[in-house]
């Protein structure tokens, strides 16, 4: 006799159980994807974080609030709701984004109060209902399009949540030789179901849908030994931590999750994917994944679905992913074709650079180095999403951008030089409050906007919904200089050289100090001027002597000031210009800037 724990009939009246259930057809009229992601500013945000809907709490002082976080409670769920980022959609706008990356909405293990980041999936076919219903996503959707905004959902293939368990329940370690034997699917607050009775699972235990509750869609080989080395095998078999590996080599795990995903935008209206994890998937399974989703996309009218890829890479490995995803000789996999991949080889310079600490020489190598992988040097940035800070950090344990600066210029020179630079330029939730968050683990990059328990800089509840804060106001006003300036988000990049006296021009090989550096857009030719200093410089930059030749000028499109082209004492032209510390400036021809 089956126990009512396990009767099907206490499932929710309307959940899919299986992907035989889904409804491929939109459920309205599509919303078009943008011509080019490079003509968006993308928000990532930790739904558990961002915002709860419903609280009010006073908006944060630095003067007057008071300090005292409980570090035991910064793991656990705060309680934020996909209706809270809908009723925050005019702030988001209003820092100039009109792409919000939102993180996994998908349902985790009910009974884990840690999974609030939403990355290990219980059903695949459900909205968390921590986080609110699928009715909530399909309303975030819908406002957001209303606004002209699009949204990206961070999804997962390479794993499901902790949903079965080895034989004894034991943290098995990685097997080279062989699967473990399958244990047991696993219920809620310690209840184990035996695979022969899994036909009898509830809506709580092992995985969903249906067709994973297979012990072969899953690889079993145990948990990855050593994170920060291991083989390329054991990377791609092995359990992340305690989330269970899938295997996509197995057609029936492949075809489910492709099914999962395509429902998502049949029935909310899904923009684009992130997807995590990627190093740890197969990759011709994960290309055959890509394309799936690409020609659905297509084929209902979402002609540039994006779908960008998690890789912590150099740009040798990156370049096999993106662009012209050609086949590298001698290797043996066809990889997968992403439209971007997360900016990681600038994430590892950027910060050092921006704040003074290093030359910006390994920077201008990087883009230098793009020559060598892309045949069109001026059309690379469309591949790579830029970024500064996220909910990891992995390279930077575990503190943001602004953990202990004082400026709040830095950080908009920053979020200025993203959003000046190539690429599609993406912020993460808080940057524009200065976030400074810092511990010993991710926790403490992950604060709460709304209030709550974790609130940032060690409070408890108070808003951080300022947009009078300085740095939000300033990345405001470079976002709409960028809207208005192709040639900020499409030119070819050039660093130009500078001199402290006028006459002996180079690139900066000392820190900290001035960098500029020229996008190009046929005839157009903006300067972007980042005093890395935090004092202030009077130095000369470089100008291109046919769009920008001596006896110009050219305006500074943030401050207004005007900025005469010289010729300097070595025979070229030049403009001198002068800025405070942490101070950039945007340059335009002045007859093109009028």
């Amino acid at each position: 006799m089956n126990h009512p724990r396990y009767n099907p009939a206490h499932m929710s009246e309307n959940a899919l159980r299986s992907i035989t259930d889904i409804d491929f057809t939109p459920k309205h009229d599509v919303f078009p994807s943008p011509r080019d992601w490079r003509d968006t500013f993308m928000y990532q945000l930790l739904i558990d974080r961002f915002d709860d809907g419903v609280s009010e709490n006073p908006q944060y002082d630095h003067a007057t609030a008071k300090r005292g976080r409980d570090p035991a409670k910064a793991g656990v769920m705060q309680g934020g709701k996909i209706k809270g980022i809908t009723r925050r959609l005019d702030y988001i706008k209003g820092l100039g984004c009109n792409a919000i990356w939102v993180s996994p909405p998908f349902k985790n293990r009910q009974d884990d109060p840690y999974a609030g980041h939403g990355y290990g999936v219980q059903n695949f076919l459900e909205v968390d209902p921590r986080f609110g219903t699928i009715d909530d996503l399909k309303e975030l959707v819908r406002e957001a399009h209303s606004r002209e905004m699009y949204v990206i959902l961070d999804i997962i293939i390479n794993h499901t949540g902790d949903v079965w368990g080895y034989e004894d329940d034991k943290a098995q370690p990685y097997h080279e030789e062989a699967p473990y034997p399958f244990g047991f699917w696993r219920g809620p607050n310690g209840h184990r179901v035996p695979h022969d009775k899994a036909d009898e699972m509830g809506w709580e235990d092992g995985v969903w849908p249906k067709e994973l509750q297979d012990p072969n869609c899953f690889h079993r080989r145990g948990q990855i030994r050593n994170m920060s080395g291991y083989t390329r095998e054991e990377g791609t078999l092995g359990d992340f931590f305690s989330l269970k590996d899938l295997d996509l080599t197995n057609p029936q795990a492949l075809n489910t999750l492709i099914a999962c995903y395509k429902y998502w935008i049949a029935e909310c209206d899904i923009d684009g994917y992130r997807l995590d994890t990627v190093t740890h998937t197969e990759p011709e399974q994960t290309a055959i994944f890509c394309n799936a989703i690409r020609e659905y996309a297509k084929s209902i009218g979402k002609d540039h679905f994006i779908l960008f890829a998690e890789i912590v890479a150099s740009d040798e490995k990156l370049q096999k992913y993106i662009g012209q995803n050609t086949p590298i000789p001698g290797e043996p996999d066809r990889y997968p074709v992403f439209s971007a991949c997360l900016d990681f080889p600038l994430h590892f310079v950027l910060e050092e650079v921006i704040k003074g600490f290093a030359p910006p020489t390994a920077l201008r190598e990087r883009y230098e180095s793009f020559r060598h992988f892309y045949r069109d040097y001026s059309e690379a940035g469309q591949y790579f999403v830029t970024f500064v800070d996220n909910h990891d950090q992995i390279t930077r344990r575990f503190r943001r951008f602004m953990n202990g600066v004082t400026d709040p210029k830095q950080g908009v020179l920053a979020i200025g030089y993203l959003l000046t630079n190539m690429g599609i330029p993406c912020i993460y939730y808080g940057t524009e409050q200065g976030f400074d968050g810092g511990g010993p683990e991710d926790t403490y990059v992950r604060e709460n906007m709304f209030g709550g328990e974790w609130g940032a800089f060690d409070t408890r509840g108070y808003s951080f919904f300022n947009p009078e804060h300085p740095i939000y106001q300033g990345i405001s006003k470079i976002v709409k200089i960028r809207n208005e300036e192709r040639a900020l988000r499409f030119g070819r990049e050039y660093f130009r050289e500078v001199s402290g006296n006028g006459k002996d021009f180079g690139h900066a090989e000392h820190a900290p100090c001035l960098l500029a550096m020229a996008r190009v857009l046929d005839s157009t030719s903006i300067l972007n001027v980042f005093n890395l200093d935090e004092a202030e410089r009077n130095d000369w930059v470089r100008t291109d002597g046919n769009l920008n030749p001596a006896g110009s000028t050219m305006r500074d499109l943030i401050s207004g000031r005007v900025f005469d082209v010289v010729t300097a004492e070595d025979g070229l032209p030049a403009v001198r210009i002068s800025l405070a510390g942490h101070e950039m400036a945007i340059l335009k021809k002045e007859k093109d800037a009028e």
